[in-house]
């Protein structure tokens, strides 16, 4: 089954190991290396390990033959064994971005298969899966035959190690120097730097103390020197005895010096509290004792010459110098008691203050905790109001809004439902209509198509409105309520409906709409200029009179070329009126109207202002009507053309951009009517002109120059 020859399989160097088996915690040993360990278009390798156990699951069968031996060393897995045990790895690694290679070793342990592995191969890192158990952790130290245990115990410095349950690091065993600070910090943990606080404090004041101590005494030292250096004209220091003279001065007590007596219990004790200090205090007493006996010794041996006065003066001065130097002691023992004292003192003082300053600062930090927290409490209640005003103000106004819509809805399905018009059936429309024949169709709007008819022998224009537009109702309703209350030269005649399907009668304007005569479609002559400025001044006129209509101002809101109608006598009128608002009176006239609304018209045609804000107002259709006028004397689209026309005024190049069609415009004239136009289309309402005041006037007096010449507008065309 197997090869004695391995296939030579090459191993990079500080490869990632990833031990798998068919148990379930090889999955968690994967996901963390793949999420954890290795980076994205990097590789590692997927090792199993069989034993022979594996390969041979009758352990009885002694009578397998050597070419059934399994290879020394890694070998690439079976069809069988890849399915069995790595491509589940592989389909999850690839998915990750990074490349595996998967080896299959075989050995009697497992364990040492891999430790074997690693040292051959110079691994760095190895990831094995470890029991899900909740006991596992703990099982694995003391179970001998656990092979991350094992692994952990083994491997060399050189490999890291990595024990995966549950898809968490149940125990690393890093290499290197990471690993002796590891084995370190295991075995020698940092202690806290402010333990032991107190105790370090004393022994810095008993340091401290010693210290005090020691030089006290040195100082009492030296300047017992001085003395016996002067008395005994020594400069050397004491003079040196025999060993029977030196016992003689050890035994001398402690606590008195050489008469006998007491140098009092306080300075023993402070003495006794340092050995170093007793030692070189006992050695100054007994070179003193040294020293004077030799000055007894000497004087007793001066007396067999000089006679008893002079030995008697000599023991005067001696007594003398003694009791100066006994009360130098005892001041300066009195000295090194107060030092000691005050060092006490001020160690209780700057405890005291530094206790003090910790108060004093935890004072400061809760006080500034507590403003804190009032500021924040305080800021929140206040966004919270304010919070509560502002829904509180839109509910307020949106109830306001949904009253005033309700009260307009109303009062139009009244006006509706009152409104004298004629009503036509569905059979009516389709005789008329030769149910909706193609070729009778005349045009179609945004709205629905329009179709030529015959209704009780006059020809008519009907228009079909789409049911499936948003609002078609409520358009069809508006457009009857308005054509069918008012009465104007310049606005289209309505002479009937039929409200079953939306369909309305229109009397048939012969020359169509003003954008097909702009534009000559259908090969009709270009309109002259005096015909254009008359219909200027028509759809002003119009436009007037829908602003002035009571008792609500109404504003059309789709105001363009198309909406235009001609009849055949080239009379303008407007048609369309279904976006139709109407607007309060009290503010029909103000800069900025106060009807809040959403957006509606044609684009290039709208409002920008409206458009932005949603605010209403008569002064929104006189920005369309500045479009309008600018494309009467251009014939272009309505696309920037106002930047156009301003660009041609400033460099005194306006002949360039009119209609090429009519070669005769008034140059003069048609500057006023330009400059007027682009007025009309100011960005903002308070600086557009009013219409009635300012605009139609203007109008009037350009269309009306040339009526003493008796100009009529064009003959003979009409559409068929």
């Amino acid at each position: 089954m197997f090869s004695n020859t391995p296939t030579p399989v090459v191993i990079r160097r500080d490869s990632t190991v990833i031990a798998v088996s068919g148990g379930r915690h090889s999955n968690g040993a994967v996901k963390w290396a793949v999420e954890h360990l290795l980076k994205k278009n990097s590789s590692c390798i997927l090792l199993h390990v069989r034993t022979r156990t594996m390969l041979n699951p009758d352990n009885n069968n002694n009578n397998n033959n050597n070419t059934n031996d399994p290879p020394k060393g890694a070998r690439p897995p079976t069809e069988e064994e890849l399915h069995q045990f790595f491509l589940p790895f592989r389909g999850f690694c690839a998915r990750k971005g990074i490349s595996t290679k998967e080896l299959v070793l075989h050995d009697l342990d497992v364990t040492s298969a891999l430790i074997a592995f690693v040292d051959d191969n110079c691994i760095s890192t190895l990831v094995v899966g470890a029991a899900t158990s909740s006991w596992g952790s703990i099982l694995r130290r003391f179970n001998k035959d656990d092979v991350s245990a094992s692994l952990a115990k083994s491997l060399p410095d050189t490999c890291s190690l990595y024990v995966i349950s549950k898809g968490k690091v149940q125990h690393i065993r890093p290499s290197g120097p990471i690993k002796d600070i590891v084995n370190f910090l295991e075995s020698d943990p940092l202690e806290q730097p402010h333990r032991d606080l107190n105790i370090n404090q004393i022994a810095f004041e008993d340091i401290e103390r010693k210290l005090i101590k020691d030089a006290v005494k040195q100082q009492s030292n030296n300047k017992l020197w001085d003395y016996l250096r002067e008395e005994t004209n020594s400069p050397k220091g004491p003079i040196e005895y025999p060993p029977s003279q030196n016992s003689s001065a050890n035994n001398t007590p402690g606590n008195s010096d050489s008469t006998g007596q007491s140098l009092g219990p306080s300075l023993t004790n402070r003495l006794n509290e340092n050995p170093k200090i007793v030692l070189n205090a006992h050695h100054s007493r007994t070179n003193s004792h040294h020293s004077i006996r030799n000055v007894s010794h000497h004087s007793r041996t001066n007396s067999h010459h000089y006679g008893n006065n002079s030995s008697i003066k000599d023991q005067v001065n001696f007594d003398i110098q003694m009791r100066k130097l006994k009360l130098e002691l005892q001041k300066t023992a009195e000295m090194y008691g107060m030092a000691c004292k005050e060092a006490v003192l001020a160690t209780q003082k700057a405890m005291e203050i530094e206790k003090y300053r910790q108060e004093k600062e935890r004072d400061m930090e809760e006080a500034k905790l507590a403003q804190s927290k009032m500021t924040m409490e305080t800021t929140e209640m206040s966004k919270h109001l304010v919070k509560m005003d502002s829904q509180k103000r839109k509910e307020v106004e949106l109830k306001a809004k949904n009253e005033e819509e309700e009260t307009i809805k109303a009062l139009q399905e009244a006006l509706y439902n009152n409104v004298p018009y004629r009503r036509y059936t569905i059979e009516d429309i389709d005789a008329a209509t030769n149910k909706f024949d193609n070729a009778l169709k005349i045009g179609e709007g945004g709205y629905g198509p329009v179709f030529k008819g015959l209704l009780d022998h006059t020809t008519v224009a009907i228009k079909a409105v789409r049911p499936d537009l948003a609002y078609a109702e409520k358009q069809f309703q508006q457009e009857v309520m308005v054509l069918s209350t008012i009465r104007h030269p310049n606005m289209v005649l309505l002479l009937g409906a039929c409200p079953e399907f939306g369909c309305l009668v229109y009397e048939y304007m012969v020359n169509g709409s003003l954008e097909d005569r702009l534009l000559k479609r259908d090969n009709s002559p270009p309109i002259p200029w005096k015909t254009r400025f008359k219909i200027a001044a028509e759809i002003a006129t119009g436009l007037l009179f829908l602003h002035q209509t009571k008792p609500e101002p109404l504003v059309h809101r789709d105001l363009k070329p198309a909406n235009i109608l001609l009849d055949k006598n080239y009379v303008s009128k407007i048609s369309d009126v279904g976006l139709a608002r109407l607007v309060p009176p009290s503010v029909a006239d103000q800069t900025t109207q106060y009807r809040l609304t959403g957006a509606a018209g044609t684009f290039c045609y709208i409002d920008p202002e409206y458009q932005q804000t949603g605010l209403l107002g008569v002064k929104s259709d006189v920005y369309s009507l500045g479009v309008v006028l600018l494309q009467i004397i251009t014939g272009k689209s309505p696309m920037g053309l106002s930047h156009l026309v301003e660009k041609a005024l400033l460099s005194n190049t306006l002949s360039e951009v009119l209609d090429p069609s009519v070669t005769d415009w008034p140059i003069e004239a048609t500057s006023s009517f330009a400059k007027l136009a682009l007025k009309c289309c100011e960005l903002r309402k308070r600086d557009r002109p009013d219409l009635g005041t300012v605009v139609l006037p203007e109008l009037n007096r350009i269309s009306r120059l040339w009526d003493d010449e008796h100009i009529y507008p064009l003959r003979n065309y009409h559409m068929a």
